[in-house]
């Protein structure tokens, strides 16, 4: 079987698709990652073949554009209009699929791909799956913040439909069916007439390595606070990256140890950092290496880190300044793991204050029994390994 996966360029929803694609070359088959130019050596990092298709769009342009409202606000000019229904950003996911479309149908034709699996925002996937005659699938990296924009999709992406040969209202846009890695209980509310296959979420947050030194477990009657403020943020504004300012703020509560995971390129965004040996700046290492021993998680709320803490366990405190991570974030408080500030409200005091209710023995027991409840149900998914079963056995069946 040969398995195309595709994604826009957008580091995050290519970190989704590799635990899948990885188990696909585990077992025999053929893969081949596509997206735009610009993801192509991240993709060749991840250990998998890769192409390029179409050309790059400014991602982080139009990303930039969908920032949050806030009374310190950066990007403020640069804000990209609403309009209509469905998710704010659907106008950037059709600008990409435009991009890719071409080459990702000409890619699963030449290629011979048996089915096509795209990341949930990656619409040209489908598309060029309808073009090929294969099968496409969903792999959503997060809750299903795309679900309310079904109804949309035809119309929007109706030229590029006709474009590649497809008629708009003889395809599905969300594909055959949806592998979604969600624990049971978080996902958003969807469409119950579209299957889904659950998977076991299996992290990967980018190529890295463990800490070197391991990092020790906390000390006798420590608390220990994993800061981390994902991929996205400092690209688009040195000003959204706020764990720096996570970091000044909880150094200062009593008995606690702070984890800052960053990048290289993020090191020097930190201002300063507190000083002592309670606090631990780690550079480029993937963050499921840095949470045993943790017992909270403060960060931006991007999918890939709420499903990786709670993998792992833990509460979050989540300050979101992207419609995405205040979708994700939305889920975690829905489901009692943890609590959401949004930008303005998030200054030293209430940072430090959310923090240390969410520590204290008593009053976040709530919050750690349900990270814990969803933890567990992760764990009962099918993994990976066993999802690609379920794939050959459907890709037989649309091909029947």
């Amino acid at each position: 079987m040969r398995v195309l996966f595709t994604t826009w360029a957008w580091p995050s929803h290519l970190y989704a698709l590799v635990p899948l694609a990885w188990a696909c070359r585990s077992a025999g088959h053929e893969v081949l990652v596509v997206s735009q130019p610009e993801l192509l050596p991240l993709i060749e990092r991840t250990g998998l073949p890769g192409a390029a298709v179409g050309k790059d769009v400014d991602g982080v342009g139009m990303v930039r554009g969908y920032v949050l409202p806030s009374q310190d606000d950066p990007t403020g000019d640069q804000r990209a209009p609403r309009g209509g229904k469905g998710p704010r950003a659907l106008r950037m996911f059709t600008a990409h699929a435009d991009s890719m479309v071409d080459g990702v149908t000409r890619t699963a034709r030449e290629w011979g791909a048996d089915v096509v699996v795209s990341e949930p925002t990656a619409l040209a996937g489908p598309l060029a799956a309808a073009a090929a005659g294969v099968p496409a699938v969903r792999l959503l990296y997060g809750a299903d913040l795309m679900a309310r924009a079904r109804t949309l999709l035809p119309q929007a992406l109706a030229p590029l439909a006709e474009r590649v040969g497809v008629d708009p209202e003889g395809y599905h846009p969300f594909g055959d069916f949806t592998i979604d890695p969600c624990p049971p209980g978080f996902q958003a509310p969807a469409p119950a007439e579209h299957p889904r296959v659950p998977m076991r979420y299996v992290p990967f947050n980018g190529p890295g390595t463990p800490p070197d030194p391991p990092l020790p477990p906390p000390r006798e009657g420590h608390r220990r606070i994993v800061v981390t403020w994902g991929h996205t943020m400092a690209r688009l504004d040195p000003a959204l990256f706020l764990a720096g300012h996570a970091a000044r703020a909880l150094a200062a509560l009593p008995d606690t140890e702070l984890v800052l995971a960053v990048t290289a390129a993020q090191r020097p965004l930190l201002g300063r950092v507190p000083d002592g040996d309670r606090v631990r700046v780690v550079v480029d290492a993937p963050l499921h290496t840095l949470l045993g021993g943790a017992d909270l998680v403060v960060a931006h709320g991007g999918a890939g880190t709420v499903l990786t803490s709670l993998r792992a366990g833990l509460p979050m405190l989540l300050v979101p300044q992207l419609p995405d991570h205040a979708g994700h974030a939305a889920r975690v408080l829905a489901v009692g793991a943890g609590e959401v500030l949004t930008r303005d409200e998030a200054d030293a005091e209430r940072l430090r204050q959310e923090a240390a209710g969410l520590l204290d023995r008593t009053q976040g027991a709530g919050r750690r029994e349900a990270a814990r409840t969803l933890r567990d149900g992760m764990l009962e998914q099918p993994a990976p390994a066993e999802v690609v079963g379920e794939l050959e056995k459907r890709v037989v069946a649309c091909a029947a």
